[in-house]
């Protein structure tokens, strides 16, 4: 059974002010640049990038069609809300 990657090396281009930046921070941590930037995509991924990740999702879901009709939807809560009046 092969063993599954846990990383996988990529190159970077990062404006020289960013990079200054990280490695003063890598330095002041005891870290490395790596630790880093992956530490910073992870903030990323978690905040905006998420974000964009539930877009996404919410396109695929509609492409396959998995979704409920605007207009359905308010129709049957309408109808829930006028069960709990009555």
């Amino acid at each position: 059974m092969a063993k599954p990657t846990l990383s996988d090396p990529i190159t970077l281009r990062l404006p020289v002010d960013i990079l200054e930046d990280i490695e003063k921070i890598a330095e002041t941590a005891d870290r490395s640049r790596s630790w880093v930037i992956v530490r910073a995509l992870k903030y990323y991924l978690m905040a905006e990038g998420s974000e964009i990740l539930s877009i996404r999702r919410g396109g695929e879901d509609i492409e396959a069609g998995r979704f409920e009709d605007a207009e359905e939807f308010f129709t049957e809560l309408d109808r829930l809300n006028r069960e709990d009046a009555a």
